[in-house]
């Protein structure tokens, strides 16, 4: 037990010795590995500091390379500056001695001219002299003081020229005349032949085809209750008549047949007709014509190039479309005297779009429904309605002559209006009737008592009417004329509004023997 106890505590304390030492031995070794790192990392920082010194100093080099670069070249730029500026001295030198050479040569011609100057003086007074010796003299023999002989020489100077100047006068107008009159037709002719169009002939009836002749049972209906619906609804006369596979749409009002046409196809592709179809169609037929008036406005209006027209203007234009006058297509028409003007515009240097405007504004008076004035004054007011300037309201309402002229743009607009409606074949009107239309009115007026002689112009649209001053005074003039105008609306048919012009004149004569 003993040995045991002993030989426990010596195993023990050689177990103690033994940790003792490896725990040394480890901190030694610990050590060693610490200080190799050390050495290691300042190695490290002395390599990374050669680097970055060398770095430095060859920036360094490069920097001093570029400035020994700079220097070289603002030298170089400084010499070729320096010897540009002793050209230019050289050649300033130069001039200055020119000028001072100039300047010598310019003080003896001053001089001379000094001189001169004072024998100029010296003849002038010489001169002054001689012309009053003269003037006395003149004075002497004629016994007339200055001014009285000035006035003689004026009076006789302008006897003698008097003539002359009032030939000349009068050949200058005379040439004046002849040019501007043939200036005018070479401008008329050119803008003819620049806006010439193609007009359309409107009737009054539209012939719409049937898909098969059966249809016209189903659009007559039971009784005839589909017929008697459509033309309440569309207001035109439906004719059904031999005539294979169609029906006649007559009416005086062109939107109204345009209408009952598209009314009228839309049922027969249909196929199904009744009363409420009929109205069914009918305003879808009122839209799409309504669309298509409005898409005839804007398509005017972008073909001359205007803009900033209100909706209702456009509406307007758009139905001249389906207007006509003698035949001839109003908005045809209203294109046309818009080119015809901006072309004569073009050529007396008047203004291009105002007469392009008012050209296709002037007739929309036409499409207004109203029974107060003609359609110039109706579409006037419905210009100033909305906002057109006055040259443009001025141009519509004055196109017929009915109300002065307040610009040269109104001039052309009457101008292009009267060249687009009398050209050939832009209106449908026979010769023999339009001049029995201008007998009948000038017959009218001649029936009446007191009447001397009448004259239509304008193409009729104003009469004029003279009447005899011993039988017609100042007071009965205006009755003759009311009644004149009363006789014309119960007897003759005419487009738009005849003017009656009643016309007293007194003359005394008078011979000295």
């Amino acid at each position: 037990m003993l040995y045991c106890a002993v030989f426990a505590a010596l195993g023990g304390l050689i177990g103690f010795i033994l940790n003792r030492y490896l725990d040394k031995k480890r901190e030694a070794d610990g050590l060693s590995a610490a200080q190799l790192r050390g050495r290691e990392i300042l190695d490290e920082a002395q390599r990374k500091a050669q680097e970055e010194v060398e770095q430095a100093t060859k920036r360094a080099r490069e920097i001093k390379e570029k400035e020994l670069l700079v220097r070289r070249n603002s030298e170089k730029e400084f010499k070729k500056k320096k010897h540009e500026l002793d050209k230019l001295e050289v050649q300033l030198l130069n001039k200055i001695e020119k000028v001072e050479a100039k300047s010598d040569v310019l003080e003896k011609k001053q001089d001379n001219l000094r001189i001169k100057e004072d024998q100029v003086d010296g003849l002038k007074v010489d001169a002054e002299k001689l012309v009053e010796q003269q003037k006395r003299e003149l004075e002497r023999v004629a016994g007339l003081n200055p001014e009285q002989a000035r006035e003689q020489l004026l009076k006789r100077v302008e006897d003698e020229l008097q003539y002359e100047i009032a030939v000349k006068v009068k050949d200058a107008e005379t040439r004046i005349k002849e040019v501007a009159d043939k200036k005018s037709r070479e401008i008329l002719a050119t803008a003819i032949q620049r806006a010439a169009t193609d007009h359309s002939i409107d009737p009054i009836v539209t012939v719409v085809e049937l898909p098969s002749e059966e249809m016209k049972g189903r659009i007559i209906g039971r009784e005839g209750r589909n017929i008697r619906t459509f033309e309440n609804l569309t207001g035109v006369d439906v004719i059904i008549d031999d005539t294979p596979e169609a029906v006649v749409l007559s009416g005086f009002d062109p939107i109204k047949r345009e209408i009952a046409r598209v009314t009228m196809e839309m049922l027969t592709l249909d196929g199904r007709i009744h009363p409420a179809k009929i109205e069914e169609m009918y305003e879808k037929a009122k839209k799409e014509v309504d669309l298509r008036i409005k898409e005839a406005g804007e398509q005017a209006m972008l073909a001359l190039g205007i803009q900033a027209i209100s909706p209702e203007l456009v509406e307007i234009v758009g139905r001249l479309n389906f207007r006509t006058s003698y035949g001839q297509n109003v908005l045809q028409h209203s294109l046309e005297v818009a080119n015809l003007a901006a072309s004569l515009a073009a050529e007396i240097g008047a203004n291009i779009q105002l007469a392009k405007r008012a050209g296709l504004l002037h007739d929309i008076g036409k499409v207004i429904e109203s029974d107060e004035g003609n359609h110039a004054a109706l579409g006037a007011d419905f210009a100033r309605k909305y906002q057109e300037s006055a040259k443009i309201v001025n141009a519509i309402g004055a196109h017929h002559e009915d109300i002065a002229f307040d610009s040269a743009e109104a001039v052309l607009i009457a101008a292009a209006d009267a060249v687009s409606a009398s050209r050939r074949g832009a209106r449908h009107e026979s010769l023999e009737a339009y001049i029995k239309r201008l007998e009948d009115l000038e017959n009218i007026c001649r029936g009446f008592a007191g009447v001397s002689t009448a004259y239509a112009i304008q193409a009729g649209r104003e009469i004029r009417v003279i009447v005899q001053p011993e039988q017609i005074d100042d007071i009965a003039a205006p009755k003759l004329c009311r009644d004149i105008v009363k006789k014309i609306e119960a007897d003759m048919e005419y487009p738009g509004q005849v003017k009656v012009v009643l016309i007293r004149e007194v003359r005394s004569v008078e011979v000295a023997h």
